[in-house]
């Protein structure tokens, strides 16, 4: 089972996002275990609960000091061996392939960043990977944190419903999801292709992946395509 830990100073946004359909799901069949964990129960200042400290050599905003950090993922982590995620705008880019290979992992320990960033020091000796889910700036690490337990929770085996579906995503070999069609077949004069309800599984597998192809090639052209069918 998957152990995520996620490190925040804002623990009431996660619970809308893990209490609902499939990550609900997947830890009630216990594929995943996720803990949100309050920064503010780390720091050394039990009076004002003081997790961020204006940056030494001025400029604006402020920093997520060391000391809460450390001692957080210290306590959280234990005789564990974890993966421990920074979510930074200056992290490796987020990807299906990416939320593959985390799924190999045990233990996650997801820091989300916030203000102006968290000391240096946190990042040299605590983090193992930056991830950025975009190149546009966000108020704070915990949407990026939810977008990666989402991605990893889904990939890993027996939390869908059917494999199969994996197989057909968008960004499987590096290919966006084709058209999709429901009942009715006419809807207003409005026609699903004839290919669709032929009932041949072949010709319906080249039209998808055409169409797939054609999509990517228009909207993503950045993405070197896999092999044909």
């Amino acid at each position: 089972m998957l152990r995520f830990d996620i490190i925040t100073i804002f623990p009431d946004m996660f619970g809308p996002i893990l209490n609902e359909s499939i990550i609900k799901r997947a830890q009630e069949k216990k594929k995943v275990s996720i803990h949100v964990h309050d920064l503010r129960d780390y720091t050394d200042d039990k009076k004002h609960r003081k997790v961020d400290d204006r940056p030494f050599g001025g400029g604006p905003g402020m920093v997520l000091m060391a000391q809460p950090l450390f001692d957080a993922v210290k306590a959280i982590k234990g005789r564990r061996k974890v993966k421990v995620i920074y979510t930074s705008p200056a992290g490796k880019p987020f990807s299906q392939i990416y939320a593959k290979n985390l799924t190999k992992a045990q233990n996650l320990i997801i820091i989300c960043g916030h203000y102006e960033g968290i000391d240096e020091r946190v990042r040299e000796h605590l983090v193992d990977e930056e991830i950025s889910v975009g190149d546009y700036v966000l108020t704070g690490g915990e949407l990026p944190a939810m977008i990666i337990v989402d991605a990893v929770t889904r990939l890993i085996p027996g939390v869908l419903g059917k494999e199969e579906s994996l197989v057909h995503e968008s960004f499987e070999d590096n290919l966006l999801e084709g058209p999709q069609y429901t009942r009715p077949a006419d809807f207003r004069g409005k026609k699903v292709p004839d290919v669709l309800l032929s009932g041949n599984h072949q010709a319906i597998e080249i039209w998808r992946n055409s169409k797939s192809r054609a999509l990517t090639k228009k909207v993503r052209p950045d993405l070197k395509q896999g092999k044909g069918v």
